[in-house]
């Protein structure tokens, strides 16, 4: 499976806000992708979910019937996905457990924050998370829903200066073998775990692949045939 973003652009009422730009990713891969602050990041976002009609250029999956608005998951967009910071913890996680069609009752939010090591926090306005939670947190939840193998976590370093917060939980969804894709913009480039790819670019490096080597079959076992 792999979703190939070609050229793709987004004109506003205002003027561009996302100039060409290519991208693929497949199964285990993590692309960071970095651009100017602004919408056109969450932009280019939300045309890879298929939420957003490019200008011109196209995206599209290979390997799969699913629309793209099921197979991407974009994990706490600016304005479209993210949480409403009042809310307290359990309530997000309700939520988001409800949109990914699964039981999202009082107990089975109780048993997915135990699962996830958050259950001290149910009650915490979810403003007041720590930004490492509150991508995990998220980030898990989007994994969990029906279809999806693709991730876009939008901007995580608009919460916090430390990498390590938002590559880890991406990481660790890449090499449960999805798509995962980090769009960056307050990060210096340098300071990012590898070259990432650049919004307005149609030549972008490879993405790094987590996926787990396949495991060999071992040969049957010959002890005791006759010869």
């Amino acid at each position: 499976m792999q979703v190939r973003a070609d050229r793709v652009s987004l004109e506003g009422h205002h003027g561009t806000l996302l100039p060409p730009t290519s991208l693929t990713v497949g199964e285990g891969d993590l692309a960071i992708v970095h651009g100017e602050p602004g919408v056109g990041v969450t932009a280019f976002g939300l045309a890879l979910a298929g939420r957003l009609k490019p200008t011109t250029g196209t995206v599209h999956a290979e390997g799969v019937d699913t629309p793209l608005t099921e197979l991407v998951a974009v994990v706490d967009a600016p304005g479209v996905s993210e949480p409403d910071d009042a809310l307290p913890l359990r309530v997000v996680v309700g939520e988001e457990l409800a949109l990914a069609h699964r039981p999202a009752g009082k107990e089975d939010v109780a048993r997915w924050l135990a699962a996830h090591d958050a259950a001290p926090f149910a009650g915490t306005r979810f403003e007041n998370l720590t930004p490492a939670l509150r991508t995990r947190l998220l980030t898990e939840l989007a994994a969990e829903r029906k279809g999806v193998r693709v991730l876009v976590l939008d901007t995580p370093d608009r919460h916090t200066s430390d990498v390590g917060s938002w590559a880890a939980p991406a990481r660790e969804q890449a090499a449960r073998g999805l798509a995962v894709v980090v769009l960056t913009a307050t990060t210096p480039p340098s300071a990012l775990p590898g070259t990432p790819a650049v919004l307005g670019a149609a030549e972008q490096p490879e993405p790094q692949n987590f996926a787990p080597e396949p495991t060999e079959e071992l040969p049957a076992s010959t002890d005791g045939d006759p010869e």
